[in-house]
């Protein structure tokens, strides 16, 4: 089937044709004629990447009457880079529609400027909980004439903890709308709005609930805890035209294992929620423009990150959420083009492996980290290949060509490629000269054992999977200031004490560093402190406080 043929206006075919797009896909071709030839509401289940957001930007551009000035089309999106991307993408479809306004709200921007467009008449926004939330208060962005509102990745935003600020904004639109909800999965919550603001949606899913995308190959590395970065390491050198995204389960882990690649000489930035909006914009320009490669983030982070031509995503042990391990993969593999998911996992990360294998109704499979001979090879490859393919002006190294044999007289053609070999390749070849195995090796398992054997090694594997993982420790919390920011172990005190209204007994210390600080605690008060003090300013940066990994 073509977009012709699915009964869009010719306007919106003309904007597809002119992106290059000739042919639907799967959630494309079976939602949009649903959506233009019947107004009603609506739930589409897939997968990141295969197309949600022509599947409910089209319809919606159809719709919309654009010679009158009022909001029409609501887009709800998580995170602030979804936003801006959903934005994007339906103001290039409406490339060939006249006076369309489409406005982006979202957090971190300036609001008076959003405002301003607002009121030049938006016929359609695109939006984050927050910064809308803030602007309904305001009496700018009014509801009350909204004929579609549309959540896209509704079961992150609930994930991420915006299901109040749904409800909320959904009680300022009029009971005449259609919502049209997008979604990965179908959880508890994602059910109750489905209840309570929609009436006899009409569901199309194309593949099964939480299934992986068919473009992307899985396998994963066993390895011990102390050697993940190795192994990370090895896995970023054996694929030397790697353009993808490592995944980390904290902002902690992120900020780390970003700076130790950076340190290592890898083309590495962090994206995680310390940042600041300006920070954040930054990092994501560089990856967009592939002038960063190795883009390291926590899962929240990197959700509505929509960057084509991801080839990996490396997953730096196995996410807490197993949907996460989807939500993650499917960052690669889109498009139509081929990705691949791979997972560094410790020796008792095999059961929760298993798990996501039968979520996703696709086989992980093992696979060795690459050994030094290996990752040479693929090296000298690259460089060679880079070498014969580079564009060379002749006109520019013609003039030096005299000198060149000069220096070069007497010389062999194998000595040089030695050479230049040497050069390009010294430091690497240096590096994993004598380097060991780091696999782990898989001992057999009965398939069948008695009750007792399964419970002792069920606590066993729990008690070894929190130590490799680092375990959080309910009675220390870590803080992301120190003595470089002008910290005292005082004014931690009383920040705790003021912010989070603990008493000083129930603080047994204060432990501070250059960069950060642990402070011991009594009792459990530690998620208290958290709740009232992440995310606050203090010390001139935004706090991040968790829960202390019980290995330091």
């Amino acid at each position: 089937m073509s977009f012709e043929e699915l009964g869009l206006r010719e306007e919106v075919i003309r904007g597809v044709q002119d992106l290059g797009f000739t042919q639907p896909t799967e959630i494309q071709e079976k939602a949009i004629p649903l959506l233009i030839n019947d107004m009603t509401d609506f739930v589409g289940l897939a997968q990141t990447g295969t197309g949600k957001t022509a599947a409910f930007g089209l319809p919606m551009l159809n719709y919309v009457d654009f010679s009158k000035k009022h909001i029409q089309g609501l887009v709800i999106a998580p995170t602030r880079e979804l936003c801006l991307q959903i934005a994007k993408d339906i103001e290039a479809f409406s490339k060939h529609i006249k006076d369309v306004n489409i406005v982006s709200v979202y957090g971190g921007a300036s609001i008076s400027d959003q405002i301003r467009k607002v009121k030049k008449g938006a016929q359609i926004i695109c939006a984050t909980p927050g910064r809308l939330q803030d602007m309904i208060e305001r009496r700018v962005v009014k509801l009350g004439d909204v004929d579609m509102v549309i959540l896209d990745e509704a079961d992150e935003m609930l994930n991420m903890g915006f299901k109040e600020d749904i409800f909320n904004i959904l009680s300022f639109t009029p009971d005449t709308k259609n919502v049209w909800m997008f979604s990965a999965t179908m959880p508890n919550e994602v059910l109750k709005i489905r209840k309570q603001f929609m009436t006899d949606p009409v569901e199309v899913q194309v593949g099964k609930r939480n299934q992986a995308a068919s473009t992307v190959d899985h396998y994963y590395f066993m390895v011990d805890y102390n050697s993940k970065y190795e192994a990370l390491k090895r896995l970023l050198d054996f694929h030397p035209s790697i353009f993808g995204v490592v995944f980390c389960r904290t902002k902690r882990d992120t900020a780390s294992v970003a700076e130790k690649l950076m340190k290592d000489g890898y083309n590495a930035e962090p994206l995680h929620g310390d940042l600041t909006q300006q920070q954040r914009d930054r990092v994501m320009n560089l990856f967009r423009s592939r002038t960063l490669n190795i883009l390291v983030a926590t899962d929240v982070a990197a959700r509505g990150i929509d960057v084509d031509d991801v080839t990996h995503v490396i997953h730096y042990g196995v996410p807490d959420d197993k949907e996460a391990y989807n939500h993650r993969s499917g960052r690669t593999g889109r498009a139509g083009k081929r990705g691949t998911s791979l997972a560094i996992i410790g020796k008792r990360d095999q059961r929760k492996l298993n798990e996501i294998e039968r979520m996703i109704d696709k086989k992980i499979e093992k696979a060795e980290v690459p050994q030094a001979k290996e990752i040479c090879d693929n090296q000298l490859i690259y460089k060679m290949n880079q070498i014969r393919e580079m564009e060379m002006d002749d006109e520019l190294i013609t003039p030096y060509m005299d000198q060149i044999m000069e220096v070069f007289q007497g010389y062999r053609w194998e000595d040089l490629l030695k050479k230049i070999v040497a050069s390009e390749l010294k430091t690497l070849l240096e590096y994993y000269q004598g380097s060991k195995d780091i696999n782990l090796k898989q001992k057999s398992r009965d398939r069948v054992r008695g009750e007792k054997g399964r419970d002792r090694d069920k606590k066993s594997g729990e008690k070894n999977e929190k130590r490799e993982r680092g375990e959080t420790d309910s009675n220390r919390l870590f803080f992301n200031v120190g003595k470089l920011d002008g910290a005292k172990k005082g004014d931690i005190f009383k920040l705790i004490m003021d912010g989070a209204k603990v008493r000083k007994n129930d603080i047994t210390e204060v432990r501070l560093m250059d960069k950060f600080s642990f402070v011991g605690l009594k009792g459990d008060v530690g998620k208290k402190i958290i709740d009232r003090l992440a995310g606050k300013n203090a010390f001139g940066r935004k706090l991040n406080v968790e829960f202390a990994s019980k290995k330091r």
